[in-house]
């Protein structure tokens, strides 16, 4: 199978580049990379297309050497910005405000809008806490691992949760047999 990931995953990075690095920054990372891959990005994505997922892991190399200065923390911010603009747009009808454990209890289902290939699971482990596990996937990234930490800090915020704490203890990018996120949260009066 062509392992793919979603148009929602590539644009997310190109808007979070152009708002928080300025114009002219997606030119700059672009610079870096292939005429194959710079006729790739200049042409036409789309949110509900599926494109090829080292593509993407391309892109997230010279994101986190032009602009991160080899620092790969950034991609938890552009989960951050992914989340704040997807739960609030296309995938709106997945929120659950005031109720976090709800929202991820739907992990499995959103995870098939990113990702065409493996499994997302959600198991609770408290009232405010629980364990995210990915398994399957025919490919995996460090960039895209902390994407994902930074897309569920944000959703559970708005769900209304505070204090999010996110730990992935298991990585496939790191010799681990699936990606495992351990969750906990406090959560915040809605009077």
């Amino acid at each position: 199978m062509d392992v793919k990931v979603s148009g929602v995953v590539l644009l997310s990075r190109k808007a979070f580049v152009n708002e928080h690095f300025g114009e002219g920054a997606w030119d700059r990372v672009l610079s870096t990379l292939s005429e194959e891959d710079r006729t790739f990005y200049n042409s036409l994505l789309i949110h509900s297309g599926w494109y090829p997922f080292d593509a993407g892991e391309r892109l997230d190399k010279a994101i986190v050497d032009v602009l991160g200065k080899g620092n790969s923390q950034v991609f938890e911010e552009i989960g951050a910005k992914s989340a704040r603009e997807n739960l609030s747009g296309v995938h709106k009808a997945f929120m659950t405000p005031g109720n976090p454990q709800a929202f991820l209890a739907q992990s499995g289902m959103i995870y098939k809008f990113y990702y065409n290939t493996g499994t997302r699971k959600y198991e609770p482990t408290g009232p405010a806490s629980g364990t995210i596990t990915t398994e399957g996937a025919e490919t995996f990234s460090l960039a895209d691992c902390l994407t994902i930490v930074g897309w569920h800090k944000e959703a559970l915020k708005m769900c209304g949760a505070k204090q999010v704490r996110i730990v992935e203890t298991v990585c496939r990018a790191k010799s681990g047999s699936c990606c495992k996120y351990e969750l906990s949260w406090q959560m915040q009066s809605f009077s």
